[in-house]
Parts: C-alpha cells; structure tokens; sequence
C-alpha cells in the first residue's frame, strides 16, 4: 500500500513517522488541561475527547475517549478499532468533507506533553531472542548452549506493572545486593553494571478467561498494537539475585515504553516469519500468520552536555525467534487470564552481528570490551546522566510508521536510609 495522502500537510512527509497509513494513539495534555486520548497524525495530535463531544468521532453511546489511557477502547474489541480506525481515515484523508470541523481539533505536538497511553494491567517480560540468549550463555557461562527447554517454549518472567513509565521519566540508579565473584559476602549500594534492553511491547486488547487456554491465532487477534520498550536491567544485582527463581530487584525499578500506541492494524503490510525452527514446537503452538514485523531498531547514548547522541546499535524486530502472539498464547496455555492492558515485553532484540546487539552486556561484552560514543568518550555501561533512545521505523511505498522515541535519562541512586 502507498503513502495515503492527509490534508495534514506534515502527514505526508516519506520520513515522517505519523502518516495517515500509521494513525497512532497517544495520552497528551496541554497547559491547564486534563489528561487525554489524542491520535498522532504528522506534527498535530487530533483530540479525541473534542472530537467525540462534538459528535465528529462516535464509537459508543457513552464517552470513550475523556480518560487518561484507551484501555476502554480496548475492552470494545475489534470491531470498534476497525470501526475507529475507518472513521479516522475518513476524517483525516485528503478531500475529507470533515476538514473544516476537523481543524478546530488538532492540537499542535509540540505544545503537548504526552503520558502513558494505556493503564497497564500487568507485565511480563521474555527472553525470546535467540542471539540474545545465545551472547548471554557465551558471557555468563562461557558457552552460546542454550538452556534445553529455550527452543520449545517462549520463556518469561512477571514483572512489576507500577514500575512502567511514559518516555522521558527519569530512572534513578537503582540500589540492592550485589557480590563480586572473590567476595565472601554481599555488600549494598548502587548498581556499577546498569544496562538497557532493546525490546518491543505488545499490548493485550481484549480479555481471556481464567482457565482457558487460547491459540496462537486467538493471541494474534487479541494484540491491539506496540510500543518500543526499554527493560532497564541491573546486571550485577540481577546476577546475585537470579538463581533460581529469576530476574527481581534487578529488572524492578523502571520500564519504558514510547508514547504512541502503533496499532496492529497499521503493521499488518510488514508482517514478517519467525525464523525456521531449530526443533519443531509443539503443536499448540502453531499459528497461521507470519508473527513478527519487519520493524528497523536502533539504540542511541548520549552523555550528559554531549550536544549529539551516538548509534550504539540497530537491529530489526524480524530478529526474534517467538512472536508476540505464540508468547501470548504460551502465557495463557495453563489458564492464566490475560486482562485488557497487559504488556508483553518481547525479550532482547540482538542480530548476529556486535553492531546489531541490543543490551550494553552484549556490546561491551560484560565490561570486558569499551565501545567508544562518537564523542571520544568510552563505555561498558551506562553512567549518571547518560540518556538512552531507542527508535523504531517501519518503511512502507513513500511512507515511514514510527513510535516516537523511547528515552531515559540516568539520575544518580537515591541516598540509603531514605530521607
């Protein structure tokens, strides 16, 4: 499918990322206004909540769009999100009657300040990138041997939904117990091995019942769209704690997520295959769709007074070995009920080659090999001020689908006894 041409003039830029064919949902507010539901498209946000008061979008006979997060549009299901995603494409398109009424609407991006588009639910992260898996041997056992069930089951662990914030919170460095390899005991303080994770974020759209299980396809249907997502991991608190109950302190104290919800819908052209299967899955997880993205990623640093920031890495989210849908349907196999709101982090996105790794881990290759930023400045991983980016493109026919970025900034640790 071609660029779809907007009366929004930015909107049909080839390397902007919000075109009409992208229409992402967002949380803004502006000066002395409340929190709420707005859709990128080029450098405007479209108001939802006016838009739906004057009678321009109506989806449902109650408003949908006033509240802080589109959890409600969610809970709807698919037909409404086909039903919204039609209803915009109609106003927003090139020779639209609603222009006029439509105008009085759009809000300018750069006079907003977005928030978390969604209320999560509950979190849970996997570990389902095969090159990651295999670096992560190679650095911490000395082998690239995977664990005998990795290549039968999407592997993850719950993680703490509170501790998922909008792009641009500020992460403080975490304390908590870590043990060099020649000490006899622990000792507390800061994290001196703190990193990031390259991941995408799926968000769970419609309900599953508690005890019954769902297929890959039910899965797929389920998924209302994705997010980039920085997993913040403390690698030498998560080393000490992990065994053998997994990631804890080490992975609790922040998540970021991009502002802009992309929705399934507006990746569908970009669907790409998992990669073939080193030892057959089981039947349950087969599924009839391509379950990944053809979604070009790349992470950036940029130290504190550094005017620029420095490509650390780029990958492609057609790297991972699980889908988001087969993790979802893994997830719920044993009668765990999914909620409207979920969010699947899909695990670290790592290519086969050191410029495509997605964790400093990966890249400095635990410490033990400085990368250099284009400042002439060395790193193993992340220091006090540094900010962190991650991007996401999709490249379509004359268009761009993006997230908006995804950035961090690393704050010292809080003092210890609080204050």
């Amino acid at each position: 499918m071609p660029l779809m041409k907007s009366w929004v003039a930015s909107a049909n830029d080839a390397n902007h990322p919000f075109p009409l064919n992208n229409l992402p949902y967002g949380v803004f507010s502006t000066a002395g206004t409340e929190e709420r539901c707005g859709v990128a498209i080029g450098d405007m946000i479209l108001d939802m909540a006016a838009a739906e008061e004057a009678g321009l979008v109506s989806i449902s006979e109650i408003p949908v769009f006033d509240a802080p997060y589109w959890n409600d549009l969610m809970d709807m299901g698919q037909d409404a999100w086909s039903e919204l995603r039609a209803r915009l494409t109609e106003i927003l398109a090139e020779g639209s009657a609603d222009q006029a009424t439509a105008e009085a609407f759009l809000v300018p991006m750069a006079d907003a300040t977005l928030h978390m588009p969604i209320a999560v639910s509950e979190y849970t992260d996997f570990y389902a990138g095969r090159q990651h898996a295999a670096n992560m041997g190679a650095i911490l056992r000395g082998s690239p041997d995977l664990p005998a069930n990795w290549l039968h089951i999407p592997i993850g662990y719950n993680g703490r939904a509170s501790s998922v914030v909008i792009s641009g919170t500020d992460i403080h460095r975490p304390n908590g117990q870590r043990k060099a390899p020649d000490a006899e005991m622990p000792s507390f303080g800061p994290s001196m091995r703190l990193d990031i994770e390259l991941e995408m974020g799926a968000i769970v759209g419609t309900a599953s019942d508690f005890g019954q299980p769902i297929t890959v396809d039910q899965a797929d249907d389920m998924i209302f769209g994705y997010v980039l997502l920085n997993d913040w991991s403390a690698r030498d608190i998560q080393g000490w704690e992990y065994q053998p109950l997994g990631p804890f302190q080490g992975k609790a104290f922040g998540t970021s997520i991009s502002p802009w919800i992309v929705t399934a819908a507006a990746l569908e052209e970009f669907r790409a295959p998992t990669p073939e299967r080193e030892k057959e899955l089981l039947p349950y997880l087969d599924g009839s769709k391509d379950g990944l993205y053809d979604i070009d990623l790349e992470v950036l640093m940029q130290p504190e007074g550094a005017e620029t920031a420095s490509v650390v890495a780029k990958t492609n989210y057609n790297r991972m070995y699980y889908s988001a849908a087969e993790q979802l349907c893994h997830h719920a196999i044993g009668g765990c009920g999914m909620n409207v709101g979920d969010l699947l982090g899909s695990g670290t996105i790592s290519g086969p080659n050191k410029g495509e790794y997605g964790s400093l881990m990966e890249v400095s290759w635990a410490g033990r090999e400085p990368f250099t930023l284009d400042t002439g400045e060395t790193r193993t991983f992340i220091e006090d001020g540094d900010t962190l980016t991650l991007r996401g493109n999709a490249r379509g026919d004359g268009y761009t689908i993006g997230f908006g970025d995804c950035t961090g900034k690393i704050l010292p640790s809080v003092a210890w006894p609080a204050k």
